[in-house]
Parts: structure tokens; C-alpha cells; sequence
């Protein structure tokens, strides 16, 4: 899979709140109420990560959970991080 443009980047972001682009990822940090919440959600990434066979990187502080997508096999982003961001999405719709 190709690495997406500035360009598609810039547009796939506008259609993603509340993420950014740091460097070669597309980036998001959800709060929630503690830690277990947390937690539960991380859980609800699980199956569309290996159903994608795409996995985010993932770090957890207490109740702060911050979800970085990149393809690293081809150094940047990619349509599959714009599809993982969007079921990060969905996972924390379903809290």
C-alpha cells in the first residue's frame, strides 16, 4: 500500500477530529474516566487491529490513551492508518 500524499493526508485529517500528524503517524489521545475505562477500550481495538492486520502503537497513563498509527513498512501513512483512526473512532463511540 502507497503512502498517501500531504495533500491526502491533510484531507483524511479533516475528516478525522481530534487527530494530528506527528512526523509519520497520525496521532490521537482519548481521555476517559479512569483507568478500567481505559483499559476497555484498548480491549475494543484489538479485533479490528488483527482483523486489519494492522496494530497501532499504544500508550496508556492512568486514563489517557494515546493510539499512533503508521505503516512502517512503508515509512509513513498510509490508508490503513486512516482506517485504524477511524475505528479508534468507533471504539470510543462505544464506551
Amino acid at each position: 500500500m502507497a503512502r498517501l500524499s500531504d495533500d491526502d493526508i491533510n484531507r483524511s485529517l479533516g475528516a478525522l477530529p481530534g487527530w494530528s500528524r506527528q512526523g509519520d503517524a497520525l496521532v490521537r489521545q482519548f481521555v476517559f474516566d479512569g483507568f478500567p475505562d481505559a483499559v476497555a477500550f484498548v480491549s475494543r481495538l484489538v479485533e479490528p487491529a488483527e482483523a486489519a492486520d494492522h496494530h497501532p502503537d499504544i500508550t496508556i497513563n492512568y486514563r489517557r490513551v494515546t493510539v499512533s498509527y503508521s505503516t512502517h513498512s512503508e515509512g509513513g501513512v498510509t490508508e490503513k492508518d486512516v482506517a485504524g483512526a477511524r475505528a479508534a473512532d468507533r471504539a470510543e463511540a462505544a464506551r
